[in-house]
């Protein structure tokens, strides 16, 4: 007999383990002849995490796939893992090292990885023992982490490949800072938060009636700026708006729009940099707004990647005055030494002494922060290797508009083609330590290249790639260059996106990669699209010659419920862990599913309220509906509720308007929820089955079921095979939604009303 009260406590974790057990996550060990296969490819949580509603969205929606089409007779593959996180977890690890008083500095470089890979051992599988408690029903047996031996073989050579066709180049170039985690960052990789900050309004002087020798820049050091005075004369100076004055010290030019009229006397001519007092020109560049400030902009290349941009167009030499710790160098003079804040009012004051100061004024912008640790990026020009991205951003392209690729919901192809048009290369080397090491080594003996604080021109930035290294998986016998050193391999690793690119394929056995590679669909959130999925598109059109997978589906991001982001260092983040423990999984599962329906989510607790009472119901409907089938009558078998709803069929027949409404309106919600499952609205064919279950069955048949099974022998019968077959169905069509108490009543079922040990490989 069936417990009178469904404990998820006492039920999730056994049937979990009997699921596992039973090895049906693995495809291989299914049961019966599957021909066709559906694969899916988790997205890569991180080592250093753990679950939270973003998690729990993801995975619930390709669980309910794997487990649909598990269902259907298919060799369902789901294929987990987890990344290696290169900065998050040398944050993570560093931070333990920090309550020490230790840096990894202090440990050097094998130490430190040793401490790594001991912190992985302890915390790395966390998450997916979390994802266990969700139901998720990957196939374990095939779990990647991103740095074992087979997947780093095939990052390492990934990066070779693509050195050798010349697409991987080592140069200089302003590029993201992260001055905490001490390394580059792509473009992707910046988050920007709203700041109230200020605009400044600053005169720079225009250099007239000079000497020659004065021209030349003999001279310049002795102008005084506050020779000019604009109260007597407009055409003195020229006002340009800044929210970073601190990097004005390393200005090249000045900026305006050949479109703006406002400035076409002062194209061509020069002014003198305060506080500097250097000579730099006044250039037209298409790529200034002339409506931001008074539509004349400082060019500072080293300090701004889209002022690189126009360094390059221009021919403009780069001039760096703040580190790589986030502190002005010796190139800022006086101010060398300050942090960037404090060098920032400083100048302020400065400017306002030499009345060079027009005005300043609120200004809300958006400021570039790290995307692991939140600290205020500062662009810098930095020796790095970047990857050519024109050929392959052309070919992610042409893959979704062909549609060999499909993004659904439609709405988000726009931005992905948008970023794949003005993608830059990317930058794909990281200073850490922690993540797939270049395969680059160096001649020892000779200069690995120029020092990224030097005042640096155009022209050494675009000569820089040259230099004396060697790009082997191995490291070479022999050095090429001096004939007589050990070579040293590069310190860089690889941007943890390179390597999570290639999640499809990377590490499979040769067997797995021809057995399940390319898959099906990934699923997951707007805010990895160009992160990861579209570098995923291009790299298996690049390795595999064939796009990964055919369906990119992405959903919706779970807020607040006032809309906020959630986020746990801002107190506003959710452990869907606690709902788990409080209502079961299936109740968490049944809520982020009900509020999803392709735009963000604002959190709702009393859909998981919901879905412990629909729980619930379902529990005790099946308790009423196994007590009448306790006492079988003859003829009542496994085999008599397998049969087509119809008025011809001859094991049910529909004898009263009541039967004939519940067994038309069960046909009808089998066509349409496996109809919403196939255009991915879960939300819609989960809602269509709670109504159904709670409604048509228990509220209304349920109910006449009582008085019918009080009748004459063959109404009660007849009454019982409907209610178990209707039973049956409905358990199938939720099992996707709300895997542990479907299963749980399944196992409950006489066995002649069972086919299969488990529902999770029953017959859709």
């Amino acid at each position: 007999m069936i417990d009178s009260l469904y404990n998820p406590k006492a039920v999730e974790g056994k049937i979990y383990q009997q699921w596992e057990n039973s090895g049906f996550f693995n495809p291989d060990k299914l049961p019966g002849r599957r021909q066709k296969k559906f694969i899916v490819y988790m997205p890569l949580p991180n080592v250093t995490g753990s679950l939270h509603m973003g998690h729990s969205l993801d995975n619930t929606i390709s669980d309910i796939l794997i487990r649909y089409y598990r269902m259907k007779g298919y060799k369902a593959l789901w294929f987990p893992g987890t990344d290696h996180a290169g900065i998050a977890t040398q944050y993570v690890v560093e931070k333990e090292l920090k309550k020490k008083g230790l840096g990894r500095f202090d440990l050097g470089r094998e130490k430190f990885i040793e401490k790594v890979w001991k912190w992985k051992r302890e915390y790395g599988n966390i998450i997916l023992e979390q994802l266990k408690k969700l139901g998720c029903s990957a196939d374990w047996s095939r779990t990647r982490f991103t740095m074992d031996p087979a997947y780093s073989k095939d990052v390492i050579n990934a990066f070779i490949h693509y050195y050798k066709k010349g697409w991987l180049y080592q140069g200089f170039r302003t590029i993201n800072w992260c001055p905490r985690c001490q390394t580059s960052l792509s473009d992707l990789e910046v988050e920007y938060k709203e700041e109230k900050g200020k605009l400044w309004y600053i005169k720079y002087p225009l250099v007239k009636n000079l000497t020659l020798r004065q021209r030349s820049g003999l001279m310049v050091s002795r102008v005084e700026p506050s020779k000019f005075n604009p109260s007597t004369d407009e055409q003195n100076y020229i006002v340009v708006a800044t929210t970073r004055p601190e990097t004005m010290l390393g200005d090249t030019a000045i900026a305006v729009n050949p479109r703006d009229s406002r400035y076409t006397s002062f194209i061509g001519k020069k002014v003198l940099l305060p506080i500097q007092n250097r000579e730099i020109p006044i250039i037209v560049d298409k790529a200034i707004d002339p409506k931001f400030g008074t539509g004349a902009v400082k060019v500072t290349p080293a300090h701004d990647t889209a002022d690189f941009e126009i360094a390059q167009r221009h021919k403009l030499p780069l001039a760096q005055v703040i580190d790589e710790s986030g502190k002005m160098n010796d190139k800022a003079g006086k101010y060398a030494g300050l942090k960037v804040e404090e060098a920032r009012m400083a100048i302020i004051q400065e400017l306002k002494n030499l009345g060079l100061l027009v005005k300043e004024e609120p200004y809300e912008h958006r400021l570039a922060t790290c995307y692991r640790c939140g600290h205020t990026i500062e662009p810098i020009p930095s020796k790095q290797w970047f990857l050519k991205m024109d050929e392959l951003a052309k070919r992610a392209e042409v893959a979704v508009k062909t549609k060999k690729v499909e993004i659904t919901p439609k709405r988000f192809k726009k931005s992905y083609f948008n970023w794949l048009k003005n993608i830059r290369d990317w930058t794909v080397s990281r200073q850490i330590w922690w993540g797939h090491r270049l395969p680059v080594f160096y001649c020892s003996k000779r200069q690995e290249g120029i020092s990224n604080s030097q005042f640096l021109i155009s022209k050494q930035i675009q000569n820089s790639s040259a230099g004396p290294f060697v790009v082997s998986a191995k490291k070479p016998k022999k050095c090429p260059f001096c004939g007589t050193c050990e070579m040293k391999q590069s310190q860089d690793v690889l941007d943890t996106w390179f390597s999570s690119a290639l999640w499809p394929f990377a590490g499979l056995s040769q067997k797995d990669r021809k057995k399940y590679c390319p898959g099906n669909l990934v699923s997951n959130a707007r805010e990895i699209l160009n992160l990861w999925d579209a570098r995923m598109i291009f790299s298996g059109l690049e390795f595999l010659k064939k796009v990964p997978f055919q369906v990119l589906l992405i959903h919706g991001t779970i807020l607040t419920k006032e809309g906020k982001r959630m986020s746990k260092s801002l107190g506003t983040g959710i452990n869907p862990l606690e709902y788990i423990e409080k209502y079961g999984a299936d109740a968490i599962r049944f809520a982020v599913i009900w509020q999803s329906s392709g735009q963000d989510i604002h959190w709702d607790e009393t859909a998981v309220i919901a879905g412990r009472k629909f729980g619930n119901k379902i529990w005790n409907a099946s308790r009423f509906v196994l007590a009448q089938i306790r006492n079988r009558p003859p003829g009542l078998t496994a085999a008599s509720t397998k049969v087509k709803v119809s008025r011809k069929a001859k094991n049910i027949k529909p004898f009263t308007p009541a039967d004939k409404a519940v067994l038309r309106a069960l046909k009808d919600v089998k066509t349409k929820t496996e109809k919403y499952i196939l255009a991915f609205e879960f939300s819609q064919a989960l809602r269509l089955v709670y109504n159904f279950f709670w409604h048509t069955f228990c509220d209304k048949y349920l109910e006449i079921s009582k008085k019918q099974i009080q009748g004459e022998e063959k109404l009660k019968t007849n009454t019982q095979k409907i209610l178990i077959y209707t039973l049956l169905e409905s358990l199938k069509m939720l099992h996707s939604f709300m895997p542990f108490i479907s299963e749980a009543v399944y196992q409950n079922l006489p066995k002649p009303f069972r086919k299969e040990k488990f529902l999770l490989v029953e017959k859709w």
